[in-house]
């Protein structure tokens, strides 16, 4: 509701990292508001968020139990008004909640009892061929020439290979449940952060996919770089034909 409020609002914009990674007052409001409730009621545990890292709290992921928090994901999108904005949070990797906020849809998901988009099941594409398969990504921050580059090189590539097409909406943790939920057959990224990834993770893993290293290994959630897919054939694929495009670490920060 704050959030659907100040989408049609004027906002003071400031920048991060690049003049294309943003923030907002109401990034910074609704991360207070989310960890002030679940400090209430779980005062021993951890977190780790967007704008708390982005002001120099440590990005450092532990045995204890953590809350990993994008308060307002598509910040861009929120910026010029356009309708495709997500609030995120993970437990870990046992539990997640995304919500949509102009759409009204709560995608859930916890470990080894499935994921949902209000209340409905979730089951991911079992597609395998790339020739039919329909592909997610975003741009990430960087914009330097060689960046944008291999960024275009990529998806290049996957064109080349005959997939049906590759789309950007500005929000990863939506992208992510696009995946989950059957909409999409793969998803990567580089340069999107472990509160992009938490809860999306346990979503897409329990409506059946499977989210992965760039590289084709396990996911390592401080990376900043993944792919996803609805199987693991479409995900390998993915991982072989891109380039990397290097990002430093959530836990190097």
């Amino acid at each position: 509701q704050i959030i659907r409020k100040a989408l049609t609002e004027e906002k003071r914009v400031s920048t991060k990292t690049s003049a294309a990674d943003l923030v907002t007052e109401t990034d910074h409001f609704v991360e207070n508001l989310i960890i002030s409730v679940l400090k209430e009621k779980f005062p021993s545990h951890r977190f780790i968020a967007e704008e708390s890292t982005a002001a120099g709290s440590k990005c450092v992921l532990t045995d204890s139990p953590t809350w990993i928090i994008d308060p307002v994901d598509g910040t861009c999108n929120f910026v010029h008004r356009f309708p495709t904005v997500a609030v995120s949070i993970g437990f870990a990797l046992e539990f997640g909640v995304i919500y949509h906020c102009t759409e009204e849809r709560l995608y859930t998901g916890r470990r080894g009892q499935g994921a949902f988009c209000n209340d409905k099941r979730l089951q991911v594409s079992k597609e395998t061929d790339i020739s039919k398969a329909l592909i997610l990504t975003e741009i990430g921050p960087k914009r330097d020439p060689a960046t944008l580059k291999l960024f275009l090189g990529n998806i290049e590539r996957l064109l080349k290979a005959q997939a049906h097409g590759v789309r950007v909406i500005g929000s990863s943790t939506l992208a992510l449940c696009h995946l989950a939920s059957g909409a999409a057959d793969a998803y990567y990224q580089f340069g999107l952060h472990c509160w992009d990834l938490a809860a999306a993770t346990v979503i897409i893993r329990e409506a059946g996919g499977t989210v992965i290293d760039t590289s084709g290994g396990p996911l390592d959630l401080m990376s900043c770089r993944v792919v996803a897919a609805g199987t693991r054939e479409m995900a390998m694929f993915i991982a072989q034909e891109i380039q990397t495009i290097h990002y430093r670490r959530d836990d190097e920060n």
